[in-house]
């Protein structure tokens, strides 16, 4: 019996229950209050219990139409989730998004984006990765995700597409007892070749062989930015890191910014895009991730200038 039941008879249930009367029920549903009462009598010999207690002049739910009211909430709930993503599908909404992220990208904008997208599209599962270099790139190549943000814009393949969305500033830092953070001036190549460069590497073989940024021979190379972060402030080198990233840290003495030879007095400028391939640009939540993304960089307090007013350059 209980195959029976139908959307109606639950949505007649739960008007019934939050009107306090057949009659209220069905100026709420507009049917007649006969429909009402012959709905909500079917349902209850379907369900084999009473729902309403009909002695007194206004229905009042029995003991087990309050246990039933909420699994019918529920119910009719879970049917409309269906419906509304059906929907969505239907018109080429995404299964799923998958989205892998430049490691230097403020991930307080990420955060933003992902809690917008959320209450957007709560049906959407988001895969979400973070990545540096070609291990940005290699996710979209195979097939794993649908588009990322890419900071290195020199390993971008041909058959990319990308949508400028803002600048990060780098800097170059070390901890205050390292032998660097004593000069006042710029430092001389010759001198930082003297001390461990620590460098962001990563997994992907695309970016084998290449090396961004790097100024020192000596090197120890770190595929964790996390990693990276608490080996500068522990004096085990000295690197290069958004500044968003460390300006605490510079405030509170933890890092010293250094200046070496050839580098701007300001830091670099690592200009950030959306990518993805050409062929297959993202969809509707793709898209609207994408522009999301824009928008709360564009609102972003620590904005960087504009790179038309800054040297490019991709350092690690």
């Amino acid at each position: 019996m209980l195959d029976g039941v139908t959307l109606d008879q639950l949505r007649t249930f739960m008007a019934a229950a939050d009107e306090g009367s057949f009659s209220a029920a069905g100026r709420k549903l507009h049917r007649a209050q006969s429909v009402v009462s012959q709905t909500l009598a079917n349902l209850e010999l379907q369900l084999g219990v009473k729902l309403f207690d009909r002695k007194a002049r206004l229905p009042v739910l029995t003991e087990q139409g309050r246990a039933l009211l909420p699994h019918a909430r529920a119910a009719v709930n879970e049917l409309n989730l269906l419906k509304a993503h059906a929907k969505g599908l239907a018109g080429g909404l995404e299964p799923d998004l998958s989205v892998v992220i430049d490691v230097m990208f403020p991930m307080t904008i990420v955060t933003a984006a992902v809690t917008a997208f959320h209450a957007q599209f709560p049906l959407t599962p988001l895969r979400l990765y973070v990545e540096s270099l070609g291990a940005v790139i290699q996710p979209i190549l195979d097939g794993r995700c649908a588009l990322g943000v890419l900071g290195s814009l020199a390993l971008l393949p041909a058959q990319f597409s990308q949508e400028r969305l803002l600048s990060v500033r780098m800097v170059h830092v070390a901890a205050p007892q390292h032998p660097l953070a004593a000069y006042r001036g710029t430092i001389p190549t010759a001198e930082l070749g003297n001390h461990i460069q620590l460098v962001l590497s990563d997994r992907s073989p695309l970016s084998q062989g290449r090396d961004l940024g790097v100024l020192s021979p000596r090197t120890w190379r770190l595929a964790d930015l996390g990693a990276k972060h608490a080996f500068l402030k522990a004096g085990l080198g000295w690197g290069g890191m958004p500044i968003e990233l460390v300006r605490s840290d510079i405030d509170r003495g933890q890092l010293v910014q250094i200046h070496a030879e050839g580098t701007p007095p300001g830091g670099f400028v690592l200009p950030m895009s959306s990518v993805y391939r050409t062929e297959g640009p993202p969809g509707p939540a793709g898209r609207w991730f994408i522009d999301c993304l824009r928008q709360h960089a564009e609102l972003s307090p620590g904005k960087p200038a504009r790179l038309r007013s800054a040297r490019t350059r991709t350092t690690h």
